[in-house]
């Protein structure tokens, strides 16, 4: 399947140079899973949507036409990505936004990406990344445009060196996430814990979906500052996206984890999204 891309619900694969979000990465995205036609946490997706546009003060488009695109996009698919991204469209020379903003949509439809199945059975070898992420209270939990942190922290590493993830820390050495995943840490008793989010990170919606149903099933749950040391010593570590769905971690920074039972209850919510 060919890439193909969709500019305010016409078929297009050109983008103005005057828009906001190439210039500024004035804008936010959504990266959605799609298994037969189906859309994954489509309903967090728009939810975390709509929070992140308030937040930039940025025009929210129509639910309904975000929701009639999407699903044509999804529509026959039996294993497909969606990014749709939303910037506050074109505008002039300078950091101020327009006075009339008119929001662009940009809708792409990737092929699924060929992860081996060893990663989500045995789990996944990870880094500490060299690259710090900001703090930024007021950006924090969005998806916004600006990747910049996370596409220097992959560039630490190629495919040769056995890597397939990344743990980037803020700059108090605290753990904050993966270069695309969240990161969950279970206890021997079979707690589970998050870092929190609020200085840095991007709160994704399978991290949204495992908290809610390990809540839901009566299982202690901590969203909190986690120190490397802290999670280092943890049991079970996994992490978390909406198109992976969960990979248990079998080795940080040289460390071995066992792949254990809050781990698959993890991957069983995920698969069942």
């Amino acid at each position: 399947m060919s890439t193909r891309c969709w500019i305010d619900g016409v078929a297009a694969d050109t983008l103005p140079v005057l828009d906001r979000g190439l210039h500024y990465g004035d804008g936010l995205f959504e990266t959605l899973a799609v298994k037969d036609g189906h859309i994954g946490l489509l309903q967090s997706h728009l939810e975390r949507l709509q929070e992140g546009c308030t937040r930039l003060g940025l025009p929210m488009p129509s639910v309904e036409t975000l929701d009639t695109e999407l699903h044509t996009a999804a529509a026959g698919e039996a294993l497909a990505v969606l990014k749709l991204m939303i910037t506050r469209g074109e505008g002039g020379r300078g950091y101020r936004p327009p006075a009339e903003t008119r929001p662009r949509r940009i809708l792409l439809r990737y092929p699924w990406p060929e992860y081996p199945a060893a990663w989500s059975q045995d789990g996944a070898r990870v880094r500490i990344c060299d690259m710090r992420l900001a703090e930024q209270p007021r950006l924090a939990g969005m998806k916004h445009l600006n990747r910049l942190e996370q596409v220097l922290a992959r560039a630490e590493w190629n495919e040769a060196d056995g890597y397939q993830e990344g743990l980037m820390l803020d700059a108090g050495s605290r753990v904050v996430e993966g270069t695309m995943t969240n990161v969950f840490a279970a206890s021997r008793e079979g707690g589970l814990l998050t870092p929190d989010l609020s200085r840095a990170g991007v709160a994704g919606v399978m991290r949204r979906h495992i908290l809610e149903r390990a809540a839901a099933a009566g299982m202690h749950v901590r969203v909190t500052e986690l120190s490397l040391a802290e999670l280092m010593q943890a049991h079970e570590i996994f992490l978390c996206n909406s198109l992976i769905g969960v990979w248990p971690v079998a080795e940080l920074d040289g460390h071995s984890y066992a792949v254990g039972s809050v781990t698959r209850q993890a991957q069983r919510w995920a698969d069942a999204c």
